[in-house]
């Protein structure tokens, strides 16, 4: 654009910032003028309709700005018409945020009770060969057989997805699931199987924007589409292509790539059918792979970038054999960040991890399986992160990081034996002491605190090799885990225990443990000990408890050496359900020559609030003066009776009953008390004297 040479350096200047903003209007003008004059009439139909379906794009009644779109920074703007006629919906993706293979062309496709788009024609995606399934219960749905890949149209640098500092991330796109609350039921009530066409046009009656649509052919596929078991055991059987699926309503993973590529080619949105290598039903700890791919699943172009998603895995669960299937949706494939889909998928192309730096397949192998349940469960990060652990000096050590509070079990060789746990708010620690070398199996169970269930969620499993077994170390098989303190202690009434970790260490046999109560909590706590020769009925008897308050102590004498669990079960005081373990110890004594009397028996008239402080010991010497102090508020009068003889304990100025009495006379020394001046005389401990 030239200036008026007539005009003012001071006019062409104002001029100039008036027009300029016209600039690009202009230029456009003049490349469409160029280009119309030296093109003409279109070559190809497909130019035709090209140009016809961009004369219809007009402009959107209404702007919404989702959460993904200002996630990206790359907002794109969608123009949409009713659902009538030849009306289309065409979204328009800006081109700095479009790689040259997620161009989207859009065309009208015929006249149609309902609108069929198409997206860019898919061929080149595709991947050739059958594809076999490799389920399991609880976990999900692979595939065994070849399929290699043939073209494909890769991302390019900004497809790649940034690993989730916490894979906190569960999506690789920030999304609302509760917004498509309404567009799931209908999805999954739509049972419409006379061409792919047909059931996609009513799919979009209900979604309209990319996103959506993808979400109406995911609900639809996972919730009628079921894994063909037979077709998994015999190839015969096995048909992939998307009209034999739709029609059947059964499939391999091959079966479910393929509908789900010509369902979104359909709807206008470019996918991929990716294959690769999967952990899964019969999958094995540490399993190097082959040459050959077992599995394949979907990347979809969406919002500027590629995502992932696993319709074969979304759908259900079979069994260990392979026989029956279930239908049991998981929303974790849906779009799930690259990060942690590649815990279980390696695709063949490495350029589909989506991740940058990409992993190899070797890293993969080693690399610990985290199934979905392990994210969904609110679970962020294990240590080690290798799926096959080596045990050192017969100790293994397994941290899980959570987001927050999580119940957790485990299994070793499917037993909850010769592991020790501690929890903590946002950790768990395992250690693992097998009691024999070789190769030992060990599966963690995990389940959100607030979760009512009584069933766990496999989270991970490891496979630990032992050389060495350490035999100093053995734990009871009465220990309840978690062992020691923690947030589940403390949700159970227990507060601020000391000690504050889960094994105490006593070289002389004696421990003292003190904690809080909530109000009105009632508690006893029971000891026991593998292969111990003291009975059940008189191990109690090494525990002596006292309250002041809310405040309570449990003094513990070990009968012997060795290891023990201390058990404190509570519950509220009027709450009919029975006492539940609130708190656990290891106990360890290596000290041998340890060989303590149990405490003194208390009968139903000991309160809380009641103090024993000599003598401790159950078991009194013969014919020797012994002292006692107790402090025992609201007792009137106190007396220590032994055979026929019979001494008044007198109240201190510090508010303690002592008295000084000779175990001459008798078997039994006993302590009686009564509250008032008419009151009889109570039992209240009853000790036994040592005979020769």
């Amino acid at each position: 654009m030239a200036f008026h040479d007539g005009l003012t350096t001071v006019q062409q200047i104002l001029l100039a910032i008036v027009c300029f903003p016209l600039l690009p209007f202009y230029l456009c003008y003049l490349c469409f003028v160029d280009s119309d004059e030296s093109k003409g009439k279109p070559d190809t139909l497909a130019q035709a309709e090209e140009g016809k379906a961009q004369a219809t794009v007009r402009q959107p009644r209404s702007t919404v700005v989702t959460s993904e779109t200002r996630y990206y920074g790359q907002p794109s703007a969608v123009a949409s018409e009713p659902d009538h006629g030849n009306h289309i919906t065409v979204e328009i993706h800006p081109r700095q945020t479009t790689s040259q293979t997620g161009k989207e062309h859009f065309f009208n496709k015929g006249t149609q009770v309902f609108p069929h788009l198409r997206g860019q024609d898919n061929e080149g995606f595709h991947d050739e060969g059958d594809q076999g399934p490799s389920l399991s219960q609880g976990q999900d749905l692979h595939g065994f057989q070849n399929y290699e890949e043939e073209g494909s149209s890769l991302p390019d640098e900004q497809d790649l997805h940034a690993y989730p500092w916490d894979k906190s991330c569960l999506k690789s796109m920030p999304i609302d699931l509760q917004h498509f609350k309404n567009l799931d039921a209908y999805a999954a009530k739509v049972n419409v199987r006379s061409s792919v066409e047909d059931l996609v046009s009513v799919l979009l009656q209900e979604a309209h924007s990319d996103l959506e649509k993808l979400r109406a052919i995911w609900i639809w596929i996972c919730h009628h589409i079921e894994y063909d078991v037979k077709a998994y055991r015999n190839e015969a059987e096995r048909f992939c292509e998307p009209m034999d699926v739709l029609r059947s309503g059964k499939g391999v993973c091959a079966g479910y790539s393929k509908l789900f590529e010509q369902m979104c080619s359909v709807a206008g949105i470019q996918c991929k059918e990716v294959s690769g290598y999967s952990k899964g039903h019969g999958y094995k700890l540490g399993q190097v792979f082959g040459r050959k791919t077992d599995h394949a699943w979907n990347a979809v172009f969406l919002h500027g970038r590629w995502h992932l998603l696993d319709s074969t895995w979304g759908s259900g669960i079979v069994d260990d054999s392979c026989a029956k299937f279930t239908f049991r949706y998981k929303d974790f494939y849906f779009l799930t960040h690259p990060a942690l889909f590649i815990a279980d998928h390696f695709p063949k192309d490495h350029e589909w991890q989506l991740l940058k730096p990409s992993l190899t397949l070797q890293q993969f192998e080693r690399n610990m399986r985290s199934r979905s349940e392990f994210y969904t469960e609110g679970l962020v990060a294990a240590t080690p992160a290798t799926t096959v652990i080596q045990t050192e000096n017969g100790k293994a050590t397994i941290v899980i990081e959570t987001r927050s509070p999580v119940r957790f079990v485990f299994e070793l060789n499917k037993v909850r034996e010769n592991c020790l746990m501690t929890l903590q708010r946002n950790e768990m620690k395992l250690e693992v002491y097998p009691q024999q070398t070789g190769t030992h199996c060990l599966q963690i169970y995990a389940k959100h605190f607030k979760d009512t269930k009584e069933s766990y969620s496999l989270v991970l499993e490891y496979s630990l090799k032992c050389s060495s077994v350490d035999k100093s170390i053995c734990l009871p098989k009465g220990l309840i885990q978690p062992v020691g303190p923690s947030w589940l202690t403390e949700q159970a009434g227990v507060l601020k225990a000391l000690p504050p970790g889960p094994v105490i260490h006593t070289d002389d046999g004696r421990c003292t443990i003190t904690f809080t109560l909530t109000e009105d909590l009632d508690f006893f706590a029971t000891l026991e000990a593998d292969n111990s020769r003291i009975p059940e009925d008189m191990m109690k008897h090494h525990i002596w408890k006292t309250c002041r308050g809310n405040q309570a102590e449990l003094k513990i004498y070990l009968p012997h050496a060795g290891h023990f669990a201390l058990l404190i079960w509570a519950k509220k005081t009027f709450d009919p359900g029975s006492h539940k373990c609130a708190l656990c110890y290891l106990l360890s004594c290596p000290n041998k020559s340890v060989v303590w009397p149990v405490f003194p028996q208390s009968f139903t008239n000991w309160e809380d609030g009641y103090e024993l402080v000599a003598p401790l010991a159950g078991v009194l010497p013969a014919n020797c003066q012994v002292q006692f102090k107790l402090k025992l508020p609201g007792v009137f009068q106190a007396r220590v009776k032994c055979g026929e003889k019979s001494l008044p304990l007198i109240l201190s100025e510090a508010g303690f009953w002592e008295g000084a009495f000779n175990t001459s006379g008798g078997k039994n020394v006993t302590v009686t008390i009564s509250k008032d001046a008419d009151d009889s005389l109570w039992s209240l401990l009853e000790y036994k004297v040592e005979t020769h």
